[in-house]
């Protein structure tokens, strides 16, 4: 970490708690994790106190215990969404194939190759910016393709997925407006925008899905609280088996459905 006078980490905490940063020698601390100079160390923490996201100005998020690359324009993983990989790994076994659609930065299908060695991880999102994130997270350890949901996944997938993550947005449109500025204004309306419900990217992935898993495979999915009723509707309408699970904890809901073992009709 680098070394600075206690003067220099006062003033720059005193700058981002007047800029409205809750943590403010928190952040600096993990500002000084990642600046190699001081002047660095300055620009960076005029950066966030200028309402750029913490992550994006490091250039990492913590998730899972690990650090996740995450760089400008990219989503950053949220704790909550720790919950939806605790959930998968339950379900996921050595070698089984693994796909995370909406990958962002590729954090979910890292942390379940930590959780579970083995898996054929493959990794999709429509941003170049966050293909470009998640193959660096991915690195070595699984492909990570450009495109619209299942438009990027190689056919030979279909019919033999296990394990579908897909932590789409589903913040409802006229809501984004509510939320925080940093959350608004440094990442593409695409990541948040779940449509006029919060849904809609759901009921297309819930659509296709039963197309993609095999016989026995599931689909997870994070969710508000408020969503997860109508969330089991839309799975059960996809001709899935519908359950959710929650972490008040982490005030973290998810929902998850299953492809029917006996389901003989397969991908067309």
């Amino acid at each position: 970490m680098l070394e600075v006078p206690p003067v220099l980490v006062d003033v720059l905490a005193t700058r981002l708690r007047e800029a409205g940063c809750v943590y403010a020698e928190e952040e600096v601390e993990v500002l000084r994790q990642s600046a190699r100079t001081r002047y660095q160390l300055r620009q960076m923490a005029e950066a966030r106190a200028e309402g750029v996201p913490l992550e994006h100005v490091v250039g990492w998020a913590e998730f899972a215990g690990l650090r996740i690359p995450v760089g400008p324009g990219v989503f950053v993983p949220r704790p909550r969404t720790e919950h939806l990989v605790a959930v998968a790994a339950g379900l996921a076994r050595p070698r089984d194939v693994v796909v995370d659609l909406c990958c962002g930065s590729g954090a979910l299908a890292r942390a379940l190759h930590e959780r579970v060695p083995g898996l054929v991880l493959h990794a999709s999102d429509v941003l170049p910016a966050a293909v470009h994130s998640a193959r660096t997270t991915l690195a070595g350890i699984g492909e990570v393709h450009l495109g619209d949901l299942y438009d990027a996944l190689p056919g030979d997938l279909r019919g033999r997925v296990d394990v579908l993550v897909a932590n789409v947005p589903y913040v409802p449109t006229a809501a984004i407006a509510l939320m925080p500025r940093e959350a608004r204004e440094h990442v593409p309306p695409v990541t948040l925008d779940g449509g006029t419900d919060g849904l809609d990217v759901l009921r297309r992935v819930a659509a296709d899905a039963p197309s993609w898993l095999g016989p026995g495979g599931h689909l997870l999915s994070e969710v508000a609280e408020d969503q997860v009723q109508p969330a089991l509707e839309v799975l059960r309408r996809a001709g899935l088996d519908p359950r959710s699970s929650s972490d008040e904890e982490l005030d973290a809901s998810v929902v998850l459905a299953r492809r029917p073992a006996d389901d003989v009709h397969g991908p067309p």
